[in-house]
């Protein structure tokens, strides 16, 4: 099935061939690994652009950075490499009507990691993959999974669009009931325990876990009247341990190579003084992997997960891979929310 896959133009392979001026459209950390992608693979760009009213008197890569506005007002026609990711409904629509008058492509790059997903990755994990998908529980999942994986290769967001659902249908997989105890690991601000909240009939404990020291204290803020919540400035890993871990992406916040001191904690540490979980939340930057090779012990109890698969090129099926060989038993759902990119996209093991 995947296979047929590697007879598609890929999003690299159409912008190596085009011959319409090629826009950059975003300057953030995304704009940067497609430029660096551009520049081994050499594929020319003509210009920089991000949305009207946000455009300043700065520079990105050696371009004037310019209103999409007034890139329209200079080309008749080109491609718009989208650069940037938001769940916004204003800023999707706006994609969309864009998309109605240009070409709007978005090459897959991971937000962390070093794995481009075109075609010679995607033939590289193509066993790796045929597996994941075969592990899926329902219809809905498997869609999901294929058209994520279209979507990487070609860069074309309606594989995206055509597979949303909203989190009422995810959160009713889930299940929440009475008595559930839950474990939020990168709980940012507290938006992930307010989600717990309005889904769970009753609970007997919450513990949030969130590394950067800023964002903690708003963490702490928001939870210092939630009865039996407990909140930890903690990073997690496969094993306690000291990591480096780098705070100025906000809720990007991750383990890096500069960066202040954080104690990390593995998953089973957790449950070992606080008990087991009935319901546990994953979104950690891309360090999911290692979470899981920390939890084999509290993944036998079978806890509920929502985990976030989006963070690294191999996520999408490693971790559906390595959620089932800890525990055979799960069952294995995937589900994309809306987002432009395939950006909040997660598994739901039952």
């Amino acid at each position: 099935m995947f296979k047929n896959l590697l007879k598609t133009e890929s999003s690299w392979e159409f912008l190596q061939s085009t011959t319409l001026p090629i826009i950059i459209y975003g300057t953030g950390n995304g704009a940067d690994r497609v430029f660096d992608e551009f520049e081994k693979i050499e594929i020319p760009v003509s210009s920089v652009c991000a949305s009207d009213g946000f455009v300043r008197n700065r520079s990105f890569r050696g371009f004037q950075v310019k209103s999409i506005s007034k890139v329209e007002s200079e080309y008749e026609d080109f491609v718009i490499v989208l650069c940037f990711a938001s769940p916004l409904a204003e800023v999707i629509d706006n994609i969309k009507a864009l998309s109605n008058r240009h070409k709007v492509i978005m090459p897959s790059v991971p937000v962390y990691g070093d794995n481009i997903f075109n075609k010679d990755f995607l033939e590289k994990h193509i066993d790796e993959i045929e597996l994941a998908y075969s592990q899926l529980a329902d219809e809905q999942s498997r869609k999901v999974f294929y058209n994520i994986i279209k979507f990487q290769i070609t860069g074309d967001l309606d594989y995206c669009f055509e597979c949303e659902t909203d989190k009422d249908e995810a959160f009713s997989i889930l299940n929440l009931g009475e008595n559930e105890s839950f474990l939020d690991l990168g709980a940012y601000r507290g938006d992930t325990v307010e989600e717990f909240l309005r889904y769970a009939k009753s609970y007997e404990k919450i513990v949030a876990v969130e590394p950067d020291t800023r964002t903690f204290k708003k963490l702490q803020i928001n939870c210092e009247n939630i009865e039996n919540c407990v909140t930890l400035n903690n990073a997690i890993w496969s094993e306690n341990c000291t990591l480096i871990f780098d705070g100025n992406k906000g809720r990007g916040a991750s383990a890096n190579k500069v960066g202040e001191e954080k104690r990390a904690l593995c998953v089973d540490y957790i449950t070992e003084n606080f008990g087991d979980f009935s319901y546990i939340n994953i979104d950690i930057e891309g360090a999911e992997n290692e979470m899981l090779k920390g939890a084999f012990k509290s993944l036998q109890n079978k806890p509920k997960l929502c985990m976030a698969v989006y963070h690294r090129s191999e996520d999408i099926f490693a971790l559906v891979n390595r959620a089932k060989e800890i525990n055979p038993d799960y069952k294995i759902h995937l589900r994309h929310h809306k987002h432009i990119s395939f950006w909040d996209t997660n598994i739901y093991c039952i």
